[in-house]
């Protein structure tokens, strides 16, 4: 089949057609004169007039016959039509002036009166009585409300507060808002950051007076924020918190090594008061319980959520983490709702069976528009759980500066930058960070890896200072005295050791220092060595082992110096005699001032100390066919071992001093 061509009709009319077959195309118009016909398609045609259809018929024909010709200016149709209807404004505002103008007057404009209305004096005057009659009794009512106030207030010795003054001290402490005829207040820390779910939200009342739970005020009990009141006035402020959160609840802490608890901390703990309390000290209870639940909820969470080695367990109230092999950490919520009801267990039901062990108060977190929560806790629990307090007071600093962080931002600078940029982070230049810096910097720990990073560091602190305490207990002779610094990070701390013999203190001192992390320990030794060790107490004991050693071996030839002897030789790694279990022993050799007279001392970590004694001439030297000469009877005799235990001296270096002037004698 042949192919069918469809061609696109021309857009432009034909103007002429020439002799041999050429069509001439009207060209398109250009931008301006479609701009100026469509300009004068405009009708400028007022609502008020009426064109007819003839009109507009004579105006069509008049177009169509005249042939389309270019204006001087594309909008010249427009301009005229334009300056015509501005000069009819312009009549316009001219007749109106004259007409308004007062002298001489030549037309005047009245407007129309409407008929007027028929008036009912009689039903104005019943609704005037009847507005006057509420306002009187507003009056009355409130003049009576004032009279009896001024007369409570005049009572020197008056049962119920005032209403008034009391709802201004709980605005003074508590965020409040109404709502209808209900006064609402808030316990969340949402102003601080927090998301929980919980509204925390309390209803404030009048009570009636000697009723309400909690109207009457107990004898000595005194408001930690509104003024003392006296003995049995009553409180007329009735507060109804929440069932879930009434009673006390505390966060409890502890770290165990299979089933021996190592040590405990409370973290926002309060004792439960029997009886009706004041309104402050049931407020603050309640914000308590609030922020102990959203911890807890928050470490859940967090411990969902990580995978490390090995897993964490969470079971009920109570959260299982494994710190080192072997040891447990073990966080667990404790909530008692006032009916020795307790609905949290901690450490797989071994915890307190009540909330706290002593009185105790709880600062609470303020006005609850941003307050850090509890600020102290209670006293310990029952006897067999270690209170820790530092780590109590490591956690506390952490959860305070998580709260601090969440709204807390610094001001960005140009303003322009991101809101919460820190200023090492907008440097730039050769002082900028690259990519891993940034990277590194960006990547936050969870509120569960701070605290276990902050309960290791604890466990390792408790473990190197029963180590040491440890050596210092079973070494006499030299002394082990720590001193451990008290201005500490929660993640890192330092002791120094000093190992001295008792007397000699001038003579030498061995000192090392140990920086404590979270799962290593570094030490810093008197030559200037640094070694890591791993968090295995073996490790450390062999070290200090090891420096015991060396200190006897060094101050024996400090004194050697005093006292006049000569120092043969010193190796601090010796080969020969028995095999060390770990590290090598060392020996010394001292030769007394005429010469005769030579000491050797053998010391390993693990091996006690060993003296020997050699003498010359050789008593036992004879003479032959085979040595003539003299000369070799000046050799050094046979070593013969001294037996330390019965010697007199208080320590090492004191038989020491004693055996080398008996020599030396």
């Amino acid at each position: 089949m042949a192919d069918i061509r469809l061609e696109v009709p021309a857009e432009n009319s034909v103007l002429e057609v020439l002799y041999d077959g050429t069509e001439l195309y009207q060209q398109p118009p250009t931008m301006s004169e479609n701009l100026t016909q469509l300009a004068r398609k405009i009708d400028f045609a007022t609502d008020g007039e009426e064109v007819t259809t003839e009109e507009k018929k004579e105006e069509e024909e008049e177009e169509e016959k005249q042939p389309f010709q270019q204006p001087h200016w594309p909008l010249e149709d427009v301009r005229n039509k334009i300056r015509q209807a501005f000069t009819e404004m312009s009549v316009l505002h001219d007749l109106l002036v004259i007409v308004k103008q007062k002298p001489p007057v030549y037309m005047v404009l009245d407007p129309v009166q409407a008929e007027p209305l028929e008036q009912k004096n009689y039903i104005q005057f019943l609704a005037l009585k009847k507005s006057l009659q509420s306002a009187a009794t507003i009056l009355l009512n409130g003049a009576e409300r004032l009279r009896t106030s001024q007369a409570e207030m005049g009572r020197p010795n008056r049962a119920v507060q005032d209403f008034h003054i009391e709802l201004l001290r709980l605005r003074q402490n508590w965020r409040l808002k109404k709502i209808g005829n209900n006064i609402i207040g808030d316990l969340s820390y949402r102003s601080a950051g927090s998301m929980f779910r919980h509204t925390g939200i309390f209803e404030v009342s009048k009570a009636d007076e000697a009723s309400g739970p909690n109207a009457t005020v107990g004898p000595g009990a005194v408001s930690p924020v509104a003024t003392v009141p006296a003995r049995g006035i009553q409180s007329s402020l009735r507060v109804t918190v929440p069932t879930e959160l009434m009673g006390s609840a505390y966060i409890f802490v502890c770290i165990k090594k299979d089933e021996e608890d190592i040590c405990s901390a409370q973290l926002t703990s309060s004792d439960f008061v029997a009886g009706d309390i004041p309104w402050q000290q049931k407020l603050e209870k309640a914000q308590n319980v609030l922020f102990c639940k959203e911890l807890f909820n928050q470490l859940a969470r967090e411990a969902v959520k990580l995978t490390p080695s090995i897993p964490h367990l969470v079971v009920g109230n109570q959260i299982t983490a494994t710190i080192f092999p072997g040891i447990h950490l073990l966080v667990g919520l404790c909530h008692s709702d006032g009916k020795n009801n307790v609905r949290g267990k901690a450490t797989a039901g071994q915890g307190p069976p009540v909330v706290g062990g002593q009185t105790s108060n709880v600062v609470g977190g303020g006005s609850g528009s941003g307050g850090l929560g509890p600020a102290t806790v209670g006293g310990p629990g029952p006897s067999k759980y270690k209170h820790e307090h530092d780590l109590e007071h490591s956690l506390h600093q952490l959860l305070h500066r998580v709260y601090h962080h969440s709204f807390q931002h610094p001001l960005p600078h140009p303003v322009y930058a991101p809101m919460g940029m820190s200023k090492r982070r907008r440097a730039a230049g050769p002082e900028g960070m690259d990519k891993n810096q940034v990277i590194s910097l960006m990547k936050e720990q969870t509120l569960l890896e701070q605290i276990i990073r902050q309960v290791q560091h604890n466990f390792l602190r408790l473990r190197t200072m029963y180590v040491i305490d440890q050596l210092a207990a079973e070494f006499k002779d030299p002394l082990i005295v720590s001193h451990w610094n008290a201005f500490n990070s929660p993640t890192q701390s330092c002791v120094k050791i000093n190992i001295v013999t008792q007397g000699y203190d001038s003579v030498l001192r061995t000192k090392l220092v140990i920086h404590i992390f979270e799962r290593t320990l570094k030490c810093i030794c008197r030559d200037g060595k640094i070694m890591t060790m791993s968090f295995e107490p073996q490790e450390l004991r062999n070290l200090i082992l090891c420096q015991i050693s060396q200190h006897n071996m060094a101050a024996l030839q400090a004194l050697a110096k005093y006292t006049g002897w000569t120092l043969l030789s010193s190796e601090q790694n010796i080969g020969t005699g028995a095999i060390e279990p770990l590290g090598n022993a060392s020996t010394v050799m001292l030769a007394s001032p005429s010469g005769n007279k030579v000491i050797g001392v053998h010391s390993g970590p693990h091996q006690r100390v060993s003296v020997y004694v050699s003498s010359s001439p050789r008593p036992d030297f004879y003479p032959s066919t085979v040595v003539m000469e003299q000369r070799w009877e000046h050799l050094g005799s046979n070593w013969q071992e001294v037996r330390l235990d019965r010697m007199e001296g208080r320590n090492f270096l004191n038989k020491m001093e004693l055996l080398m002037a008996a020599l030396t004698a």
